[in-house]
């Protein structure tokens, strides 16, 4: 199936890829794009999706951004796991190989997830390669715990039956099938807001329909028993949050919490009208969010090193 984003374009061609050994050996494909020494930006996409999810971002950003993008274990170009490789864990470790690869000791930048990829920063928070390479976050679309519980995709009343049937659909093991006409409703239904346009409907299409049935079984499973409460309380570098007041798959009730939650927060921005597939559908008001952050945390750090060094270079002449 077609991984484009858009219909009439193509993705963006990366200066390099390469694949990064994660710690079970899993391999793992990274993209980068824009110039080698400009302000870095690692962007983690979610659940049935790929870099191609990520499009948008990487057109306008890789400009003057080092844009590192890549591949969840299980989808996209990144092969499926061995036994016992489904797991937030292993999500954590996955991050920190990509982080190691692409990013010199101790440089710094901009960590954006959505929705799985946002758990893989909280499963994360702790490990010291975050901790080294991590500027500032942006969480979108994302939750950390209670997911079935508080998914709004069933049109059910909250409560112990809602939750059992949207737990055994998100590990259900039938085959999404071809892209058509009901697909792409049943889709926008669950996963976009109600005014999206129909050729952002058919990207995400293509891109949850080209996810192979197991990665997204497995990963189903994981999610559904999801608790990362304590990852939000360990992610102590300035995070932002952004969440569509339509999402069904992950409500603006966890985002509000994850808000709350953080150590050094900046705050919440609900994108009126929109749902699940925030970058997708608000393409620019995430863009400018990540702009944001790198302005604030990373290029105001980097200038502040490239002084440093100048004037010591200027003391030892």
């Amino acid at each position: 199936m077609s991984r484009l984003l858009h219909r009439d374009t193509v993705p963006p061609v990366p200066a390099a890829e390469l694949t990064v050994r994660s710690a079970d050996g899993s391999r793992i494909h990274v993209e980068l794009h824009g110039p080698e020494d400009a302000p870095a930006v690692v962007l983690a996409h979610g659940w049935t999706c790929n870099t191609r999810f990520w499009d948008a971002q990487i057109r306008d950003l890789a400009a003057d951004h080092r844009v590192i993008a890549y591949d969840q274990r299980g989808h996209g170009l990144t092969p499926e796991p061995g036994p016992g490789g489904y797991s937030t864990d292993a999500l954590a470790d996955d991050l920190e190989a990509v982080l190691a690869a692409t990013l010199a000791p101790g440089r710094r930048a901009v960590l954006a997830g959505h929705s799985m990829g946002g758990m893989t920063v909280m499963a994360a928070a702790a490990r010291p390669g975050l901790r080294e390479h991590a500027a500032a976050v942006l969480l979108c679309s994302t939750g950390s715990t209670r997911l079935t519980a508080e998914a709004r995709v069933l049109p059910l009343r909250a409560g112990a039956l809602r939750t059992r049937i949207t737990t055994a659909v998100l590990g259900a093991k039938a085959p999404l099938g071809p892209v058509n006409p009901v697909s792409r409703r049943i889709l926008k239904y669950a996963t976009m807001g109600a005014g999206s346009a129909p050729d952002r409907v058919d990207a995400c299409a293509r891109i949850v329909h080209a996810c192979p049935r197991r990665a997204r079984v497995e990963w189903g499973h994981v999610l559904a028993e999801l608790d990362l409460a304590a990852g939000v309380r360990e992610l102590r570098v300035p995070t932002a949050v952004i969440a569509g007041t339509d999402d069904r798959l992950t409500p603006p009730v966890h985002a509000r919490a994850i808000a709350a939650a953080l150590p050094v927060g900046l705050g919440l921005t609900e994108l009126a009208g929109m749902g699940h597939m925030t970058p997708v559908e608000a393409p620019e008001a995430v863009t400018a969010k990540i702009r944001e952050l790198v302005a604030g945390y990373v290029a105001t750090g980097t200038a502040a090193e490239r002084k440093a060094a100048t004037a010591e270079k200027e003391d030892v002449a």
